[in-house]
């Protein structure tokens, strides 16, 4: 659960006319979520053998630490909180605001829905991991449960399909038709984002290193079939010119078969796979700053764990403040955009990682990445990419996240 909870947010309801406008027919749609799918997959390999190497808290924090140099290590967790969770929480929680909001006509302000729904997260989880996981737990069901509604009922009341797998391409294979495939990754990959920070809680798992290598695996899969049947669907009840055009699929697909009822269910379901998505973010990337003060690079506080909970409570206060604060100042859009290019760039480094554990071991590892070097290297290859891409085509902002994570390394040597 905190595997997909990581993964499924609001992303799988409207990302999907973005991948269709890139390549339009249906083979070439799907193909990307399923290759979207595998290289997730891979990822979920990889962070399984690390997790099984070094099943400590922090997790991918811990393994950048201890393969490569600590102040790599803090600077990911620098841009972590300032930026990539933080920021992302702020807009996935003005997200669940506004179909929150649309649903109930309360007359208020969506940052303050969303700041609101910040506080309510953080105190939760301030009660201790297995409150937190409950919560995610229950509200990941409901995403999928969501999900699942829109497959049964496009197969129980939808008409005839509208689409057919030929053609599987609408031109001749050509490098402009791979560079509108590499285009439709990016959003596909962005909607898996987010299976590696289930990783953060390696040192509060039982028993680490069976059951976070499993929960990976199984998470992962599970992501891909929910996100290529439910794609199979939109296509099904949208066609592929249809879901080109329609930048809230889920939504015209219940409204097509059921009115404004089946819209107004699909509206809450977006909400509650939002608001489940900001239960994972809160419960998991914590650790990272927790781990960060244990190793006496950040404030001591930090490293401070409720005494009956055991949770780490100012940790948890201080990313659910700062997402707060994003929120209310409603600059997590640009935020967002700042870091995509940080993000796949320390995945890439995350994965060097085991290249050096490998070396370093004395004893084999309870779980091995299958096909070692070359799916790992096709991992690394495929994230610097997404780099390249990024700073190719948004120079200014992703220049601004370099600029954010270099940023880190005086204050790394200042605080040691």
């Amino acid at each position: 659960m905190a595997v997909m909870g990581g993964i499924i947010g609001a992303g799988i309801f409207i990302n999907p006319y973005l991948v269709a406008q890139r390549v339009q027919t249906p083979a070439l749609i799907l193909g990307a979520w399923i290759v979207g799918g595998l290289i997730a997959l891979v990822g979920g390999f990889i962070y399984a053998e690390l997790a099984a190497r070094l099943p400590v808290v922090g997790g991918q924090y811990a393994y950048l630490r201890e393969a490569l140099h600590p102040a790599v290590a803090f600077v990911y967790g620098w841009v972590l909180l300032l930026v990539i969770q933080t920021g992302g929480m702020a807009a996935v929680a003005v997200t669940f605001a506004r179909y929150f909001l649309d649903l109930t006509d309360w007359p208020l302000r969506d940052s303050l829905v969303a700041a609101g729904a910040l506080g309510l997260l953080t105190i939760i989880n301030c009660f201790g991991v297995r409150a937190g996981s409950r919560l995610q737990s229950a509200l990941t069901l409901i995403a999928i449960a969501a999900i699942g509604m829109i497959e049964v009922v496009s197969f129980w009341r939808g008409g005839p399909s509208k689409f057919a797998l030929r053609p599987a391409l609408d031109q001749a294979p050509s490098f402009h038709l791979a560079l509108a495939f590499g285009a439709a990754m990016t959003p596909v990959l962005f909607a898996y984002g987010g299976w590696q920070t289930a990783s953060f809680l390696g040192g509060e798992v039982r028993d680490a290193q069976r059951n976070l290598p499993r929960g990976l695996i199984l998470g992962v899969l599970g992501v891909i079939a929910i996100y290529v049947s439910v794609n199979f669907v939109y296509l099904r009840a949208l066609g592929p010119a249809g879901l080109a055009t329609s930048t809230a699929p889920a939504s015209a697909v219940m409204r097509g078969l059921l009115g404004a009822r089946g819209a107004q269910l699909i509206a809450a379901g977006i909400a509650f796979s939002a608001f489940g998505f900001l239960a994972q973010s809160m419960l998991t990337a914590p650790r990272v700053y927790f781990a960060m003060a244990a190793d006496g690079v950040f404030f001591r506080s930090v490293a401070q764990v409720h005494p009956r909970t055991r949770a780490p409570i100012v940790a948890i206060v201080l990313q659910g403040g700062w997402a707060i604060v994003i929120a209310l100042a409603g600059t997590y859009a640009q935020v967002v955009n700042y870091v995509v290019a940080m993000d796949c760039l320390f995945f890439g480094l995350t994965a060097i990682c085991l290249f050096v554990l490998r070396r370093r071991a004395n004893a084999p590892s309870t779980y091995r990445v299958p096909g070692h070097p070359w799916t790992t290297l096709l991992f690394i290859a495929a994230q610097w990419l997404i780099v390249v891409s990024t700073f190719a085509h948004d120079p200014i902002r992703a220049s601004i996240g370099l600029l954010i994570a270099l940023a880190g390394l005086p204050i790394y040597f200042l605080w040691r």
